[in-house]
């Protein structure tokens, strides 16, 4: 046999030291003592031994042959002397190593298999062969066994140790593998070599020669047993491959059904991960089987695919349900298990997913199970799905921490859910969220392309929904006279409401009008219209309870209430209002809002907005309170883009659109007003004009992108070096106009020297040096006088002058500098 001593550790490299010095040893001592009492026998059986040590096989699983060698070493024990022996052994064991080997030799392996292990074990072998003959001479079949069992582990501890210490293995393990299965064949050998024996006192050692048909026989033999093997081997691997592939196809199957629930519902997007973790850890704390974990596996994967039949406005409803839509709700633990049972899967999948919603006191849906008739895998997905919920946001309430959920569902042990599959949770809950996270982690989102727009396909097969406007009637409990009143002042109240919305263009106008109209019509607390501005609803209008938190509020367009309705385009009636991002009860109120009508504003290019009434009762708002909001909400979406438009507009007329700086326009009617109210209160008014140095020069050399850069980095810093009722306004071009009420000379001289250097800052920021100053003309009110003209065309004169002395400096300076450059040459 030969080991495979490819990676050689410190200890490896030891061990083989110490055998292959020890076989080289008993090799050199006794070679020296040399003795052989037939020659030609001795040859004869050295060809024949190496000659059969080409007879090998492929040991199987390690890197390893064995031969039948062997045989002619237990002759020689049995016939010649130890020297012989171990030539025979030997040699045998180097031609082994050398004829045909599939890769390149290795010196230390070969020194290690003939030296090391054939020349200690012959010698072993021999030496307890003669050792016993003294004792047992007359029983040569014990002999034989014993030296073939001596042979055995002498043959093989040796390798499965180099393998142990090679590979980090047990040495016994390696053993009990690889080579242990071989002992018979030695038995076998041992066998043969005594029939040998036999022949040879009987008819001369020459027909000893005969056993190499035999021995070719049995090696023929063995390696087809061996080919059989390998090939056995190879088909199990094939069908054990068949086998994983079958298995990761169903995982994946499972796992693209639960990404269509999750394209329904959007609350799902973690949530089956981490019920899926929780719930299989309980499984195993009880101790359930393989296939009741593999069932709960796929189980909490899918347990809520049944939604696909339930309409997205009931799955995705940020308010509760109403009875109508909770029996549609209802529907989706049987269709879940009614899809999953045409999967055939090989555990019981279906049952768990009908039966995740029953209750452990039978109140549950759909078949009103209780208690042990729920299956085991139902009641841990049901206690494991609540928990998470509840620790999880939700359209239609906040989360709650984790700690609180747990207590929740504490609450509930012995009447919704199994008490035994409680007390695990509570015991293990922190454990489980820690795992949930860490798989949440190594899970690669999947995002659907639900945004993407497509282009082609211009009109459904059966045409576009045609618009039918209909009005519902009053109550038919209602007196007929109070009916007909309530209906004359609704139309009188819609017909003053569209009057006010048709002639106002201010925004603020038309949401107090809006406010005080609609408060006629519909009771509430709270009012507030937040417009869609860039993806995010801001307020525009608070009026009522709760001003503070509610105008507050910053809403993501699909987060929350107001964010769903915006989305969708569809109304809410009494949702809850805590459920906004950034809801926070104001602690100096005593009212909490604890229901809402909101309804999105619509107006020709999309969504402009949200209209929202709140009250402090729950389900204070009707069907006909919706129905009346709907009836405006139209109007007002019209009304509410009208107004923006033309407060657009307005903000146009009056700022420059570089800079954010009222323009020229508005520094007139500004400058108008200051002047007048100087004049009026007696009190003096500073006008300081600015005008940027060198910035053609900026355009000129970084163009003109860095030009227009530069003029905002400047008028950021030139606000926050001015006061915050100081007026700053740019002219036109680089040149700038601050009106500054109340300010003295020296002060205007200090504020002059600020700004100048804000302006070196700006271009150094910019460009990375000092290239731009500023100059600064500064007049004052009334010493200047009161026309506004007048004044700004001194200042303008003034800041010319100061020009033309920072255009001399500079001359100066790099008249200078090329003076000392002219010096140093």
């Amino acid at each position: 046999m030969t080991p495979a001593v490819d990676r050689l550790s410190i200890p490896t490299k030891a061990f083989v030291g110490i055998t292959v010095s020890l076989g080289v040893g008993v090799l050199a001592y006794f070679l020296a003592h040399w003795q052989s009492h037939d020659l030609v026998r001795f040859a004869c059986y050295l060809a024949v031994a190496v000659l059969a040590s080409g007879l090998k096989v492929q040991l199987p699983g390690i890197d390893g042959t064995m031969s039948v060698n062997f045989l002619f070493i237990l002759m020689g024990v049995m016939e010649l002397s130890l020297p012989e022996t171990l030539v025979i052994g030997c040699a045998a064991s180097l031609f082994q190593s050398v004829w045909q080997t599939r890769k390149r030799l290795d010196p230390v392996k070969v020194l290690f298999n003939v030296a090391g292990m054939m020349a200690n074990a012959s010698a072993l072998t021999y030496l307890s062969y003669h050792w016993l003959t003294v004792r047992f001479a007359s029983n040569k079949p014990i002999l034989l066994m014993v030296a073939a069992l001596v042979f055995f582990f002498a043959n093989t501890l040796p390798i499965s140790v180099v393998i142990a210490l090679t590979e980090g293995k047990s040495s016994r393990k390696v053993w009990a593998e690889c080579y242990f299965w071989s002992f018979p064949y030695y038995l076998v050998g041992a066998a043969a070599v005594g029939l040998v024996g036999i022949i040879n006192h009987t008819a001369g050692w020459q027909t000893s020669l005969l056993v190499l048909p035999l021995i070719y026989w049995v090696y023929r033999s063995y390696r087809l047993y061996l080919g059989r093997l390998e090939a056995e081997k190879d088909r199990v691997e094939v069908e054990k491959r068949h086998v994983e592939e079958i298995a990761s196809l169903n995982m994946r199957t499972i796992e693209a059904l639960a990404l269509a629930i999750e394209a329904k519902d959007h609350t799902t997007h973690t949530h089956l991960q981490r019920v899926r973790t929780y719930a299989v850890e309980v499984a195993k704390e009880l101790k359930l089987g393989d296939e009741q974990i593999e069932a709960l596996r796929a189980a909490a994967l899918l347990h809520d695919i049944g939604k696909l039949a339930v309409p997205e406005q009931i799955i995705n409803k940020p308010g509760r349900l109403t009875p109508e839509e909770f029996e549609k709700m209802k529907v989706h633990p049987i269709v879940g298990a009614e899809i999953l049972e045409r999967v055939a899967f090989p555990y019981p999948v279906a049952p768990i997913v009908r039966c995740h919603h029953e209750r452990w006191d039978g109140s549950g849906y759909p078949d009103g199970l209780a208690g042990e008739q729920i299956p085991i895998g139902a009641r841990i997905l049901a206690t494991v799905d609540c928990l998470d919920a509840l620790a999880s946001h939700r359209q239609y309430r906040p989360a709650l921490p984790l700690a609180e959920a747990m207590d929740k569902v504490k609450e509930r042990a012995g009447t919704w859910f199994d008490p035994q599959i409680v007390a695990i949770l509570e015991q293990n809950y922190v454990e489980l969220e820690r795992m949930a996270q860490m798989t949440e982690e190594t899970i690669v989102p999947h995002t659907l392309s639900k945004m993407v727009k497509v282009e082609r396909g211009l009109a459904p097969a059966t045409g576009f929904e045609k618009d039918d406007l209909t009005t519902h009637g009053v109550t038919e409990n209602s007196d007929f006279l109070t009916s007909i009143a309530s209906a004359r002042q609704e139309a009188q109240t819609m017909f003053e409401l569209s009057q006010d919305l048709g002639v106002s263009l201010s925004l603020s106008e038309t949401l107090s009008v809006l406010s005080m109209r609609l408060r006629r019509m519909i009771p509430y607390d709270s009012i507030a219209v937040f417009v869609n501005r860039n993806g995010w609803l801001l307020a525009e209008l608070v009026s009522g309870e709760n001003f503070r938190m509610l105008s507050s509020l910053k809403i993501r367009v699909g987060d929350g209430l107001c964010g769903w309705v915006a989305e969708n385009c569809k109304p809410i009636v009494n949702g809850n209002p805590q459920v906004e991002a950034g809801y926070v009860v104001d602690p100096g109120k005593h009212t909490t809002l604890q229901s809402a009508l909101v309804v999105p504003l619509e107006g020709l290019n999309g969504v402009v907005g949200v209209l929202a009434m709140y009250h402090a009762n729950r389900d204070a708002f009707t069907p006909d309170h919706l129905r009346i909001l709907l009836a405006v909400a139209s109007k007002v979406a019209l009304s509410v883009e009208n107004a923006l438009k033309y407060q657009q507009a307005e903000s146009s007329a009056t700022t420059d659109y570089l800079t954010g700086l009222p323009n020229a326009r508005s520094l007139f009617v500004h400058l108008a007003q200051e002047v007048a109210r100087c004049r009026r209160t007696k009190t003096p008014l500073a006008v300081m004009v600015c005008d940027i140095d060198g910035f053609k020069q900026i355009n000129d050399s970084f163009g003109h992108l860095e030009g227009d850069k530069l003029l905002r980095e400047f008028c950021s810093r030139l606000k926050e070096a001015c006061r915050g009722y100081d007026y700053v306004a740019r002219m036109g071009g680089d040149e700038f106009v601050i009106t500054a009420p109340g300010l003295t000379p020296e002060a205007a001289k200090e504020k002059a020297e600020r700004l100048n250097q804000a302006a070196v800052e700006s271009g150094r920021h910019v460009c990375g040096r000092e290239l731009i100053t500023l100059s600064v003309g500064t007049v004052f009110c009334p010493e200047d006088g009161y026309d506004v003209e007048r004044l700004l065309a001194e200042a303008d004169r003034r800041m010319y002058s100061m020009k033309q002395v920072h255009h001399a400096e500079a001359i100066a300076r790099e008249q200078g500098t090329k003076s000392r450059g002219a010096a140093v040459e």
